[in-house]
């Protein structure tokens, strides 16, 4: 299997479970914790933990950096993480309600600035796929990295994968400017909102089918009910979400597109790399935080165990 280099975020993600609605300008009680989290980190994460050759390269803050990159070697990480001497880490606050849905505050801190000064060709030394998170995109300098990187995995042969990232800053950025921008990806990894968003389509299908003739493929995620492929303008394969009791749907989308990837890099064929995403997705979102479980890490943990993800990794 090659190596996966995974360009994104690394962040500070402080979860709130509450079983209320938030009231305003008042007290609501909640189960609050602090993860490791970023939507880059968490793929990487989840790809080495699946087993793979992860690679990740990120920027994170003077207050958290060493803790961060602890974390990132206990996962198994190969991190090439810079500690930005003058900003923070960035921080996402998740409040996450009853059903497991997440709504996010975001600080993007020292992420926002990564840009070429973080690139070194030998970045790619024994990588055979590059993907990249959508967050990168939405400041000039990591634009200005991503187009380089992109570059240079052309010329080496590396395939390129993106992911969406968000609805909010696709839409300041600019739909089209985004798939203009990414044009180099032959595979792009949206959730439903994101995909219908960048296609202006009404059915997942055909948000699937337009995508995948711009990429080339497109693998929208449906959330609880499971997941498209599409390659070269029509759907290949459906597969179903795999049962989990929705704990917190933070990295969920991180963690398919992980058990994808990885599948894939593994050798196995598209179909079945769906299914396994699907199945990291289930594993994610049965416990609290966007990364898979670690020895020695703190809070409750849900592991994806031979029976639920049987990928062949050798």
């Amino acid at each position: 299997m090659g190596g996966l280099l995974v360009i994104g975020d690394v962040v500070t993600d402080v979860v709130a479970l509450h079983g209320q609605p938030v009231a305003t300008g008042t007290d609501t009680a909640a189960d609050i914790v602090v993860r490791p989290g970023g939507s880059g980190a968490n793929t990487a994460c989840w790809a080495a933990h699946l087993g793979a050759d992860a690679r990740l390269l990120a920027r994170a803050g003077y207050d958290t950096g060493e803790w961060h990159r602890a974390e990132l070697v206990r996962a198994g990480v190969r991190r090439h993480l810079r500690i930005d001497p003058a900003r923070p880490t960035a921080v996402v606050i998740a409040m996450v309600d009853l059903s497991g849905e997440r709504s996010m505050l975001t600080n993007r801190g020292a992420g926002r600035h990564i840009g070429p000064a973080d690139w070194s060709e030998a970045l790619l030394d024994g990588v055979t796929h590059l993907h990249l998170s959508g967050y990168t995109l939405f400041e000039r300098p990591g634009l200005d990295l991503a187009r380089l990187a992109m570059r240079e995995a052309a010329e080496r042969g590396v395939t390129v994968s993106v992911d969406a990232a968000s609805t909010g800053f696709l839409r300041d950025f600019g739909t089209d400017r985004f798939i203009r921008e990414t044009a180099a990806a032959r595979i792009i990894i949206p959730n439903l909102d994101e995909a219908l968003l960048l296609t202006g389509a009404t059915a997942p299908e055909g948000a699937a089918t337009a995508l995948s003739a711009a990429y080339g493929s497109a693998v929208v995620k449906l959330g609880a009910k499971g997941a498209l492929l599409a390659r070269d303008g029509e759907i290949v394969a459906w597969a179903p979400a795999s049962q989990a009791e929705v704990v917190d749907s933070t990295g969920a989308g991180d963690a398919f597109a992980a058990g994808f990837l990885t599948a894939l890099l593994s050798g196995l064929a598209p179909e079945i790399a769906l299914e396994n995403g699907c199945r990291a997705g289930a594993a994610a979102v049965a416990q609290v935080g966007g990364r898979p479980p670690v020895a020695g890490a703190a809070g409750p943990a849900t592991g994806i165990s031979k029976e639920l993800y049987p990928i062949d990794t050798n």
